[in-house]
């Protein structure tokens, strides 16, 4: 595959088609060079692609086929550990594991790992069902009941039908099974001094006690019930609960930001937690998600599970060009003194976009706080002549603004815009920053009119050394003529005035560039027209503009305040 095909998903797809149908579909037949290629190729798709559920089926399966029970256990594990809030990938691979192994406390160690991390999916109940299987056919009846007990107390799709198998239960399993120690001995407590401490028969004594327990079971029923529903329109808005390459409908990333306000407003720190997992496996492309995933579990005060997020989102799921999840990241290792690292992210950024100026800044301000002023400018040195012009103007105008902000040089910040002016000749932004800069640097000492000579003497600098095209030239204008306006003294609009004709000429206006438009054909629309024709003085039911080739903007003089000037205007009334 082309290095540029490496983002396309369908070309993928159909790699991997391709390589499972070889030889007429891989099996323990086939031959050994065609079992390495199809290997490499679904381990090369999921390490591009890793939260694709469905795939680590596929391999797995193809694995089987093969006949390594081993190998399909690994494909499994790899698979779980890239996305392991998967209730379906969870299901399969202990499916798998009870139809290969033939150890119950193995194969129950790991459904008890899938529930850790599955176990309070809204639509977690495959899973619970495949968990209660396991131990219906094992003869676990006892096990199965404290399945049931857990269950019920997670708000889920299907959270109904745990409550109804355990009621069933409440008088065929022994007590003991059906509630913790603790919940048994205050329900014992609670019949004893209901009776007066007259004892109760057995018989009637263990009706009596199920019943409690009935009675306690559907409190939790209700409470579930209850926050089910608080879920439930969340859940019934998620269209797609999966990964995948396509963009999500706006709609669809409203939901979540709602989903995750709900969650994180309820206060549980293991829900709130699951809910961002599941969540970034469907917006796994949107650095939004990620960056308040980490914000929020650094607002838990866990350090650690906070660079977790940040690596994972940087090295393997959010696209490079989207940089700010990373830029956030080197930050979140410098807080935590590995400066290193924090360099490292940067050099990774830039590896994959050597022109990014942001994280060339961000870079050289890492470098600022931590080794000093002088280490800063002469990192950004070090990358200026590896750069395009433009890029390397932006680096040189970050120079000057370490000198004069940070280290407080403004002579020096002064001297590297002056000396670089020709080599940056084409740069706009170095000249952006460059007017900005004396701008910036107006004191209380300094006379209005010292201030403008040094401002005027830089744009006038960049009229004659800069090398812009007229429409270049006339933007970047625009920024000293709103200086003249903003700090200029009383002659700012002469000079404001006089460089308006100059960067923009005479303005004229042919007829064709702006026909005249129709006459109103409705009656209702005269008075309006009219009425915007008395303000210019003239009066008439109706008022039509002629159509001179060309309508000359004349210079409104003093004479204008004379009360008897009009506007005349080549327009004729009737």
């Amino acid at each position: 595959m082309q290095q540029a095909d490496e983002d396309d998903f369908e070309k993928w797809e159909a790699l991997v088609l391709h390589a499972s149908g070889l030889e007429g579909g891989v099996t323990r037949h086939s031959s050994p060079h065609v079992l390495e290629f199809v290997r490499m190729v679904f381990d090369c798709f999921l390490a591009k692609f890793p939260l694709f559920f469905g795939y680590w089926k596929k391999y797995a399966d193809l694995e089987f086929s093969i006949g390594n029970t081993e190998t399909v256990e690994m494909v499994y594990e790899r698979g779980v550990s890239c996305i392991p809030c998967s209730v379906d990938l969870w299901m399969h691979y202990c499916s798998f594991k009870m139809d290969t192994c033939h150890n119950p406390d193995i194969v129950r160690e790991l459904f008890e790992r899938g529930a850790q991390f599955v176990g309070m999916d809204f639509q977690g109940h495959p899973f619970w069902d495949k968990y209660i299987e396991f131990e219906n056919r094992v003869e676990e009846p006892s096990r199965v009941t404290k399945i049931l007990t857990r269950a019920v107390h997670i708000p889920m799709y299907f959270f109904s039908r745990y409550y109804s198998k355990l009621q069933q239960l409440i008088h065929q399993r022994p007590v003991e099974e059906l509630v913790s120690a603790e919940i048994l001995d205050g329900l014992v407590t609670e019949l004893n001094n209901a009776s007066g401490g007259i004892q109760m028969p057995a018989l009637e004594f263990d009706r009596a006690l199920r019943a409690k327990v009935d009675e306690y079971y559907f409190g939790i029923n209700h409470h579930t019930s209850t926050e089910t529903m608080k879920r439930w329109e969340f859940e019934g808005r998620i269209k797609r609960a999966y990964f995948h390459v396509g963009d999500l409908e706006p709609e669809d990333l409203s939901n979540w930001r709602k989903y995750l306000d709900f969650e994180e407003g309820q206060g549980d720190y293991h829900r709130t937690a699951f809910l961002y997992e599941r969540c970034l496996v469907t917006c796994a492309l949107y650095e939004e998600f990620w960056l308040r995933y980490a914000r929020w579990m650094f607002a838990q005060g866990k350090d650690e599970d906070t660079r977790i997020i940040y690596a994972k989102a940087s090295s393997i799921l959010v696209p490079i060009a989207n940089t700010t999840i990373r830029l956030h990241w080197a930050r979140f290792e410098e807080k935590l003194g590995r400066f290193s690292v924090a360099r490292d992210v940067h050099l990774a950024i830039l590896d994959q976009l050597p022109n990014h100026v942001p994280t060339f800044l961000s870079l050289a301000n890492l470098e600022r706080r931590q080794r000093g002023n002088d280490a800063a400018i002469k990192l950004l040195e070090d990358h200026i002549h590896q750069q395009d012009i433009n890029v390397a103007g932006q680096l040189a105008a970050e120079q000057a603004r370490i000198l004069a902000q940070c280290k407080g040089s403004v002579d020096e910040a002064r001297q590297l815009f002056q000396d670089r002016s020709a080599a940056y000749a084409t740069s706009q932004n170095y000249w952006i920053s460059y007017l900005q800069f004396e701008i910036l640097q107006k004191s209380p000492k300094e006379s209005d009119e010292a201030a403008h000579s040094r401002v005027k003497a830089v744009y006038e600098l960049m009229r004659t050394k800069a090398q812009f095209a007229p429409d270049v030239m006339s933007e970047l204008s625009q920024y000293y003529m709103e200086y003249l306006l903003e700090h200029g003294d009383k002659d700012a609009a002469e000079e404001y005035m006089k460089l308006d004709k100059e960067v923009y000429g005479y303005v004229l206006f042919t007829a064709n560039a702006y026909p005249s438009p129709p006459r109103p054909s409705s009656p209702s629309r005269k008075p309006h027209f009219a009425n915007s024709a008395r303000n210019f003085g003239i009066t008439g039911s109706s008022v039509q503009c002629s159509k001179p080739s060309v309508i000359q903007v004349r210079k409104i003089t003093d004479r204008s305040r004379d009360p008897g000037f009009s506007l005349n205007l080549p327009c004729s009334t009737s």
